[in-house]
Formats: C-alpha cells, structure tokens, sequence
C-alpha cells in the first residue's frame, strides 16, 4: 500500500512564514508612519531656531555665509540663489520716493514656496535694503502670507540700484534649518547721483546720540568691536531690539557683500560688543542699530580693511 503524504504543512514551515510575515508588515508599517511624519508640519509656520543666545565671552555668528554662518569667512547677499533656496521678487520697479510694496517669496530647488522659517532674533525675516553707494540703509521686516509671499511697506527714496537682502533661516521638511542670505537689485528709475563714502571714522553722531567704536578689523581674522553710545555727555540707556542691545550690518563697496553680526547677550561695561570677521581687504560700511527709549537708531561708518 503507497504511504500518504500529510497536505497540511509541519510546524517549522508555519513558524518561518510566521516570522516573515511579521517582518514584512512591521517594514510596511514603518514605511507609511514615516511618510506621515515628514508631511506632518504645517505649512506658513515659524519655528524656533536652533542656535542659542551668546554668552559673555564668546564670539557669536555672523550671517555672511549661507553655509557656515559661525565661520563669518565669506560674505553673503551676493547672489540671488545659494544652498538651494532662491529670492524671486514679484516686482523689481519701484518710483523714487514714493511709497510702495515688496512682495517676494522664497522658494526651494524644487520651486516650490517655502513657507517654514525659524525665528531668528524675534523674527523669521531680515530684510536689509539700501542703494548701491551704500546710502539710504532700511532694516526691515516683512510678513508672511500662508502660500509663502513675504510683504512690506517700502519706499526708495533715491533713483538709482538698491540692493535688497534677504536674511532668514528655513525650515526642511525634516525638520533640518539653514541659515542664507540671498540678495537682488530693485530699480528705481531716474537719474543717479551716486553719493562717495564718507572718510573712514570710529565715531559718529545721530539723532543727538554720541556713538563711538573701539577695535580694528583684519580680513580673515575675529576680532571684537566694543561700541559705546552716549547723550547729552552721559551714557544712554540702551534697550533690547529684536533681542540684543544691537545689530550690526556691515557692507563690501564693490560687490555689497554682506554680514550681519549679533552681538553678546549682555552689555560689556555699558557697551555693546561684536565679533566680526571681515572676509577681505577693502572698505565697509558699517550699520549700527540701537534702541533707547523705544525708538531704533542707526550709527553708520566707514571702515578700511588693510
């Protein structure tokens, strides 16, 4: 008599499908969970930044660079796109002096609007406008509509070329921030009168106030900058703007690179002090801003870098 063969398998067979069953739905778990992760932060948000408020004693970052902002050993803002992200400005003709609009978007490689930025020193947009002589300086803050388009109020005062900055640092879908400056020219048609800088000084008055640097600047180096503000003969009472006590902006004549540098947490002796790395020799023009009783104030300079 033929011996029969069982149909219904022995447990070691059921045991390994067993086994690898599960390990195929715990990988096709994974896989969807992931997906709904990456897609799970709202678009037109803000988000806290990542980097830290300085201590006393150490050198803060610059934003020159969009790639290394610690390293402040390039100048930004030279070119409208850079690590991946892209200023397209919506209109680029504005009438000297009257009052118009900005609008822009930020978008990434793949076009797309980017809609997620940290807030960095109160805000998630920097905006820095100011003619190609380096004169009608405006430090300016947009807002942001929910598809990504940035607007705000702006007047050139001037014809000529201006040259707008846009500082911020976005927001991946991973969740990744990367701190860019990118920049473009706007246009105001008319005729120019470039304006040349003034000579080099480590004082200046504005507004009544008294404002006065001491240090000195070498391209490649960090050096500290300590500024020092006063009225009337005595100290002014210096108030914290978009988190410090001071924002410095200081621009390349040539090519307008720009850095923009974050002082120390807290005032060294009464004074606000930088750290600045100028990426090359030439001249700058330094933008100081400050606040005393409620009102920003801008100290400009002229600096030679041997």
């Amino acid at each position: 008599m033929p011996e029969q063969v069982s149909a219904a398998p022995d447990r070691s067979t059921l045991r390994l499908a067993l086994v690898v069953g599960g390990l195929v739905l715990a990988v096709l778990l994974g896989f969807g969970l992931g997906r709904l992760n990456a897609g799970a932060a709202p678009g037109g948000t803000a988000l806290p930044a990542t980097d830290h408020p300085h201590s006393p004693g150490t050198a803060p970052h610059d934003h020159g660079t969009a790639t290394d902002q610690g390293a402040g050993s390039e100048a930004g803002g030279l070119a409208v796109s850079s690590a991946g992200y892209t200023l397209v400005p919506l209109a680029t003709d504005f009438p000297a002096g009257r009052p118009g609009q900005l609008r822009f978007q930020v978008r990434d490689a793949q076009r797309r609007p980017v809609a997620r930025f940290a807030v960095v020193h109160d805000k998630p947009m920097h905006l820095v406008v100011v003619r190609r002589d380096l004169t009608g300086y405006q430090h300016l803050h947009p807002t942001m509509a929910a598809d990504g388009t940035w607007t705000v109020p702006l007047t050139l005062p001037q014809p000529g070329v201006w040259r707008a900055y846009a500082d911020f640092t976005a927001v991946s879908d991973d969740g990744g921030q990367t701190a860019v400056t990118l920049g473009t020219d706007l246009v105001s048609p008319g005729g120019y009168q470039p304006r040349p800088l003034p000579a080099p000084a480590t004082s200046t008055t504005v507004d009544g106030f008294t404002v006065a640097y001491e240090g000195t600047p070498q391209a490649g180096a960090t050096v500290p900058l300590t500024f020092r503000i006063g009225a009337d003969g005595g100290g002014a009472t210096l108030e914290r703007y978009l988190g410090s006590y001071g924002h410095l902006v200081a621009l390349r004549e040539g090519d307008l690179g720009y850095l923009h540098v974050h002082p120390e947490a807290e005032l060294v002796g009464g004074a606000v002090k930088f750290w600045l790395t100028t990426p090359g020799p030439g001249r700058y023009r330094l933008y100081l801003d400050f606040q005393v009783a409620g009102q920003v104030h801008t100290a400009e300079f002229t600096l030679t870098v041997p």
